[in-house]
C-alpha cells in the first residue's frame, strides 16, 4: 500500500505517541526490579533506554516530516527515507534492538507487556507490514537518481541554516576529501593552511559571543558545521570542537577577565585549546582522579599523569582538570586551570620545563595525535583558576558534557555519511558477474538503510541541538543522540567495507580509515555504556517526580 504524504505523518504520529505509552507500562513495571541502577541490573536499565532511544528518534522523525509537509516540501526521497528507517526501527523494537554486535534487547526484557506490544505491532502495520526489501530498493533508486543530480534529501533546515551547510560542504569537498586520506595514511598533523582556512570561516568561534570575538551562533550551526567537516575527515570536524570546548568552560565557569583574555583567542584560532581530564587508571570516573595542584603563593604546581591528550603538542591551551583539595577525595575536590603552554614542534612536542610526553599510537582519529604527559611541578598562574574559586571543576566539566555529546553526535553523522557516500560511489562503479554491484538487492539494500539511520539520527541530533539552544536541560537527548549516531557510525561504516569487499580491507582505501575513524565514537565523550545509563537514570527520575 502507497501512503500520501498526509497519510504518513498521521502514522508516524500513531507510532511516536503509542511508543510514549509503551515506554511507561514498562516503565510502571519497573518496580519488581530491585536495586534499580545496580551492576547486576544493568542489561534492563540500559536496554530501556535504548528502547526510549529510538521511540525519540521515531518522534523526532515525524516532527521532520510533518515540518516537510506543512511547508509543501516534503518529496517521495524524504518519504522513502522515513519509511525504510521507521520500518526497520518498528520491526526492531517488536524482535529485539541490538545494543552492540553481541547484544540485543528484547521487548520481554524491560518488561513490556506482551498484550502491548501486539498493539504496537497493529499501529505500526503501516510501516511493517509490505516488504521492507522492495521498500529498500526504491529508496536506493532514489539515491542514486538524486545523487547523480547532485541533490541532497531536505535535511529540515531553514534558509540560514542550509547556507551555513553548504557553504561548509563546499569546503569540506574541495579542501578535505581530495587529501584526508594521505594525511591518515602519513599521519600527519592537519596542515597550517587548513587551521587557517577554517579560522576564516570563523570555525572557531563559532559559538563564541559576538562581544568575545566570536560568531554568536547556535548550537544547531555548529552540529551542522561539525557534521560537514566530519563528512571529510573526523579529525578537521574534531578540531573544530576542541575550542567549543574550552570556549563553553570559559564561558560557564570563567570570570570576566578570563574570558576577555582567552575568548577573542580561541575565536580567531590563535589560541588552540586540549582538555587534559584523562588519568591512566582514570577512564569515565573523573570524580577520583589524582593529578594534583599545589598553590604555591602565586601559581599552582600541577604533579600527574595524564592520558589520552587529543592535540596535545601543538595545543597552547590545557584545560585541566585536577584535585587542588588533597583531603577531599571525591568530586569536591577538583578544579580546572587554564595552563598555557608552548606549542610544540614534530622534533620538541613539549618544550616548557616540568612537563613530558609521548605519543599514543592510534588506528583511526587522526589528524591531532593523541598523548600521555607527565607533568612533575609544572607551574601555572592563580589567576587561570578557572572562576577563581577551588572544587568547582567537576561541576564545570559536567556543565559542557551536553554540547560535547551533541558535538560528538554530530561528528558521528559525518563519519556515517561519508561512508554512505563511498559505498554508493564504489557500488556503482564496480562490476561483477556482468553488472554494477548497485544493481544486486542485498547491496541496495545495504545502502539505502544507511542512508536511511542516518538521517534519523541525524534528525535525533538536531532536536538535541535545538533543545540546548533554548536553554533547556537536555542530557537525555544529547545522551540519545550519541547514542545512536556514534553506533550509526560504526553500522554504516561496517557495512561500506561489506560493500567494497576485499579492496576495502587495504589501507590504500578511503573506507578502511572510515571504519577506524568510526570505532571510537561510541567511546570518547562517554562510552554508549555511560549514555545508556545517563539517559535510564533521567527517565526513572522523572517518574518518581
Amino acid at each position: 500500500k502507497i501512503m500520501n504524504k498526509d497519510q504518513i505523518v498521521n502514522e508516524l504520529e500513531k507510532i511516536s505517541n503509542f511508543g510514549i505509552n509503551l515506554l511507561n507500562s514498562a516503565r510502571e513495571n519497573s518496580n519488581s526490579v530491585e536495586e534499580k541502577f545496580s551492576d547486576n541490573n544493568q542489561h534492563y536499565f540500559h536496554g530501556f533506554a535504548w528502547y526510549a532511544t529510538y521511540f525519540k528518534a521515531i518522534e523526532t522523525t515525524y516532527y521532520w516530516i510533518k515540518d516537510l509537509t506543512e511547508k509543501n516540501l516534503l518529496t517521495d526521497y524524504e518519504s522513502e527515507i522515513a519509511k525504510v528507517g521507521i520500518g526497520e526501527f518498528c520491526l526492531q523494537i517488536i524482535h529485539g534492538i541490538p545494543m552492540s554486535q553481541s547484544e540485543t534487547v528484547r521487548p520481554n526484557e524491560i518488561l513490556i507487556d506482551d498484550k502491548l506490544m501486539q498493539e504496537f505491532q497493529k499501529v505500526s502495520k503501516a510501516f511493517i507490514s509490505g516488504n521492507l526489501s522492495v521498500s529498500k530498493q526504491k529508496l536506493c533508486e532514489l539515491i542514486q537518481k538524486n545523487s547523480n543530480n547532485g541533490i541532497s534529501p531536505n535535511f529540515g533546515l531553514d534558509d540560514t541554516y542550509e547556507q551555513i551547510r553548504q557553504e561548509f560542504a563546499k569546503f569540506t569537498n574541495e579542501r578535505i576529501i581530495p587529501n584526508a586520506h594521505n594525511w591518515h595514511l602519513n599521519d600527519e598533523l592537519i596542515p597550517s593552511n587548513i587551521i587557517d582556512e577554517m579560522s576564516e570561516l570563523g570555525v572557531f568561534g563559532l559559538t563564541i559571543p559576538e562581544e568575545y570575538g566570536g560568531l554568536g551562533l547556535s548550537k544547531t550551526a555548529m552540529c551542522i558545521v561539525s557534521e560537514e567537516l566530519s563528512r571529510g575527515w573526523i579529525g578537521t570536524g574534531s578540531l573544530g570542537t576542541r575550542s567549543e570546548i574550552a570556549a563553553e568552560l570559559i564561558l560557564i565557569g570563567g570570570n570576566e577577565e578570563q574570558k576577555k583574555k582567552f575568548l577573542p583567542k580561541i575565536a580567531k584560532g590563535e589560541i588552540l585549546p586540549t582538555a587534559v581530564f584523562s588519568e591512566p587508571d582514570i577512564g569515565s570516573d573523573l570524580a577520583h582522579l589524582k593529578t594534583r595542584a599545589k598553590l604555591n603563593e602565586n601559581n599552582y604546581e600541577v604533579t600527574g599523569n595524564k592520558t589520552w591528550i587529543t592535540h596535545g603538542a601543538r595545543a597552547n591551551l590545557m584545560t585541566m582538570l585536577v584535585r587542588t583539595k588533597k583531603d577531599i577525595k571525591d568530586h569536591n575536590g577538583l578544579s580546572i586551570l587554564l595552563a598555557e603552554k608552548t606549542s610544540g614542534t614534530e622534533d620538541n612536542p613539549f618544550p616548557d620545563q616540568n612537563i613530558k610526553g609521548g605519543e599514543i599510537n592510534v588506528i583511526g582519529y587522526r589528524g591531532m595525535k593523541e598523548y600521555d604527559i607527565a607533568f612533575e611541578g609544572y607551574e601555572v598562574p592563580s589567576a587561570n583558576l578557572l572562576g577563581q574559586k577551588e572544587g568547582q571543576g567537576f561541576r564545570q566539566l559536567m556543565s559542557t558534557f551536553e554540547s560535547a555529546r551533541i558535538q560528538t553526535a554530530a561528528r558521528s553523522l559525518g563519519v556515517s555519511q561519508n561512508a554512505c557516500d563511498l559505498a554508493l560511489k564504489y557500488s556503482q562503479e564496480r562490476v561483477q558477474f556482468g553488472k554494477e554491484l548497485i544493481n544486486f538487492s542485498r547491496i541496495s539494500e545495504k545502502i539505502a538503510a544507511m542512508f536511511a539511520e542516518t538521517m534519523i539520527a541525524r534528525q535525533l541530533t538536531l532536536y538535541a541541538a535545538r533543545i540546548k539552544d533554548t536553554g533547556q536541560r537536555c542530557d537525555m537527548e544529547a545522551g540519545m543522540s550519541k547514542l545512536l549516531a556514534a553506533r550509526t557510525a560504526w553500522t554504516s561504516a561496517d557495512s561500506a567495507l561489506q560493500v567494497h569487499g576485499g579492496i576495502g580491507f587495504a589501507s590504500e582505501t578511503p573506507i578502511s580509515r572510515i571504519l577506524a575513524d568510526s570505532r571510537i565514537l561510541s567511546i570518547f565523550e562517554g562510552t554508549a555504556e555511560i549514555q545508556a545509563q545517563v539517559i535510564a537514570k533521567r527517565l526513572f527520575e522523572s517518574n518518581n517526580r
